[in-house]
């Protein structure tokens, strides 16, 4: 009964979603007691997604091998961890996920949102409720997760080895949860130019959830980078795949839109702007779906190889993104201009920003789609580094420059003489890092200019808190600082493994060493080793310097049985400079083994910089909605004051 309590919950979600979206069409036109319903419906459409996706996760739980999607996805000897995060490592499981996300955060809009007026808040509901319409009729007609076997199986056909790792527990649904915040950000921007308010209400509304969104695409692509370096056993953090990509080109997207609504609703100007933004953020969503789950894709992050699906969600694609542009263009003339700064302002610096962040998205949508361009008409291009490196690097640094230069610049207008003297230790620190650079000679261009300016823009981040008490400052400023901070960081990790990483790949016999980067290490043999549901060999390295043992790793070749695959699992020892990576590889002659070595300089710096601009992003939320509970409070006292006067 599980499996028919989760369809019937997901039919009446889907029957609510319906409600909704007439509701909201009928209250436009004079319905109010329709319009009163739009918020309650909301609520229970969330709590019945919510409920659907329980029963799934339930499902997996118990391996239920009577329902067709735990039995492809699932095993009995499997770890209990990988059977409830397998719920949303497939097609129709992640879809469920997304459309719960999806209903849930609609809940959350009609339960808490109050600054917009009643028809905007009408009209943004109702979008919500057309985009989340769309999925579930996907989900019901082409993807059914609680579809049952004729005959139960007798045993599942497992999960794909690659996925039995803790990172499928955080990494997918933090970017669901991102990509759903755009979502809302989409509905509120299609809200607005229905009724035409665009103004500061209705960026301070939106500018929350497209943090928030912009939060957990952030954890969501820094915990896929640090899952696909240690587990996939290559030694990379990126490698411009196109799934890859399409969790970056929302992320950019939303960067570029929190910027523009920050302005919208301090300075009431980028109206249009930030009503287009919210379009493009959630376009780059649904092309990541339709990535993901086309079948034009050959990956282990592709959760569909059915056309048919592919088809479904391009048509999805296309009435969503294409009815949204068509309202824009009706309705954007109607929309005020808002008010106008000067070229020397803080908002022309975060316009500056927003054009870089733009040209940076059409530099990967551009590399992303262009190879399935030609191999639709029989030709295979291959576009990786070589391209996206050099050519992102043109708008990338003049991005960071402006990234050191803006918060430091007044709203409206600025004098440039001192801004240029508040850059003065930023100069300096990007002048020595360049001569360090130039005398040790191994960094190449990028690398090296990325070196240059992760200096000067972590020394520029922390500017803005020198003329005045840090502990006084808001957690807005903050937010500000630590996630620039946090970029500064990641940027010279990235810059020094590019710049200074070393490699080895030797084949040893037991007792024979191989040296790098200073550290000798010593293959002392091979034993055999057993998990729940995998064998494997298992290496033993020591690591050594002057005679003396620093640390023992343990790579190992894992076979599964459930399905059938072998995999790699990378030993890391990090130390404070860098981080010393191996990986075991197959028998060679004469009863050899190749070992695969890296010596990566600073790569942790990365991961712990992402964390930073999380942080930050998490602290400006903070502060914000610190800042809108003290005016909810202000204003209640108010109407009691008045009410007893």
């Amino acid at each position: 009964m599980i499996a028919e309590l989760g369809l019937l919950a997901l039919w009446l979600a889907a029957g609510l979603s319906g409600f909704q979206l007439f509701a909201a069409i009928l209250a436009g036109r004079g319905a109010a007691v329709l319009g009163e319903a739009i918020r309650p419906v909301a609520v229970m459409q969330g709590l019945l997604a919510a409920f659907a996706f329980a029963m799934l996760v339930w499902l997996f739980a118990r391996t239920d091998l009577s329902v067709a999607l735990v039995a492809q996805h699932s095993h009995s000897a499997k770890p209990f961890v990988y059977k409830l995060s397998g719920a949303w490592a497939n097609h129709e499981g992640s879809m469920l996920l997304w459309v719960m996300v999806m209903a849930f955060s609609g809940a959350l809009v009609a339960l808490f949102e109050r600054r917009l007026s009643a028809a905007t808040m009408r009209a943004t509901l109702g979008a919500q409720a057309i985009v989340t319409l769309g999925f579930y009729a996907f989900l019901l007609i082409s993807s059914n997760p609680f579809e049952r076997l004729a005959t139960p199986a007798v045993e599942g056909n497992g999960l794909n080895p690659l996925l039995q790792d803790p990172g499928l527990a955080f990494h997918p649904p933090t970017l669901y949860f991102g990509y759903v915040g755009l979502s809302v950000a989409f509905s509120f921007a299609v809200g607005a130019l229905v009724t035409g308010e665009v103004g500061r209400d209705f960026a301070r509304t939106m500018r929350s959830w497209v943090l928030a969104a912009w939060v957990f695409l952030t954890l969501g692509i820094a915990a896929g980078s640090w899952w696909a370096y240690y587990e996939l056993g290559w030694g990379g953090w990126w490698f411009w795949d196109p799934v890859e990509n399409a969790s970056l080109m929302p992320w950019l997207a939303a960067t570029a839109l929190f910027h523009s609504t920050s302005v919208l609703a301090s300075r009431d100007a980028l109206r249009v702007w930030t009503v287009m933004l919210a379009v493009v953020a959630f376009s780059m969503a649904m092309v990541g779906t339709f990535l993901v789950r086309s079948g034009v894709l050959t990956s282990v992050h592709a959760f569909a190889v059915d056309p048919e699906r592919g088809t479904f969600i391009l048509v999805l694609l296309g009435i969503f993104i294409g009815g949204a542009l068509a309202l824009f263009a009706l309705r954007a003339g109607k929309i005020a201009e808002g008010s106008r700064f000067s070229w020397k302002s803080r908002e022309a610096s975060l316009v500056v920003n927003n054009v870089l962040l733009t040209a940076l998205l059409g530099i990967v949508l551009l590399g992303t789609l262009y190879p399935l361009l030609t191999e639709s008409m029989g030709t295979r291009v291959s576009v990786g580094p070589p391209y996206f490196n050099p050519v992102g690097a043109i708008f990338f640094f003049p991005l960071v420059l402006a990234m050191m230069v803006g918060p430091l610049l007044r709203w409206r207008d600025t004098k440039w003489t001192p801004v240029v003297q508040r850059l003065a230790p930023a100069f300096a620190a990007m002048a020595f890092v360049a001569l360090l650079v130039v005398i040790d000679g191994r960094a190449g261009l990028l690398s090296g200019t990325g070196l240059v300016l992760a200096a000067g823009l972590a020394l520029a981040s922390l500017l803005p808190l020198a003329r005045r008490k840090p502990w006084r400052a808001p957690l807005t400023l903050w937010g500000m600082v630590v996630a620039h901070f946090g970029l500064a960081v990641t940027l010279a990790g990235a810059s020094a493994e590019s710049a200074f990483i070393e490699e080895r790949l030797v084949s040893l016999t037991p007792g024979e060493s191989t040296r790098i980067s200073g550290w000798d290490v010593t293959l002392r043999g091979t034993i055999p080793v057993a998990g729940p549901n995998w064998t494997a060999i298992e290496g033993e390295l020591a690591v050594s310097r002057d005679g003396a043992i620093a640390t023992i790793l343990s790579p190992q070749r894992r076979s599964f049985w459930s399905p059938p695959q072998t995999t790699t699992e990378a030993a890391l020892w990090t130390r404070w400079n860098g981080q010393l990576y191996a990986v075991l590889g197959e028998p060679a002659e004469s009863g050899k083994r190749k070992v695969r070595l890296w010596w990566k300089p600073f790569v942790t710096l990365i991961w712990y910089g992402a964390l930073l601009v999380a942080l930050g992003g998490l602290l400006a939320l903070s502060g914000r909605a610190r800042s809108a509970l003290r005016r909810s409070i202000a204003v209640g006292r108010a109407n009691q004051r008045r009410e007893v006067a």
